[in-house]
């Protein structure tokens, strides 16, 4: 055999058992909870724009029913 392909797979079985390990350690577990929680955050903070929006195209929408109306009544009492 090669030396390069002993090499490959001497590695590829180091990386089989210390990855699993890494990937589960106590450290990595933080981190992943880190993650769970900005993007946590990050949705919040995006349905609290969007609800503004809405609050604000409801206003909009509210005023322009106003003036629909008064014009309407404008226009019948003429």
């Amino acid at each position: 055999m090669n030396a390069t392909v002993v090499r490959y797979l001497l590695g590829g079985a180091v990386l089989g058992q210390v990855v699993p390990r890494i990937l589960t350690s106590d450290a990595a577990k933080r981190c992943y909870v880190k993650g769970i929680a900005a993007g946590m955050r990050a949705k919040s903070a995006y349905l609290d724009l969007v609800e503004q929006a809405r609050a604000e195209v409801g206003d909009m929408v509210a005023e322009a029913t106003f003036i629909n109306t008064k014009a309407a009544e404008a226009s019948e009492a003429e």
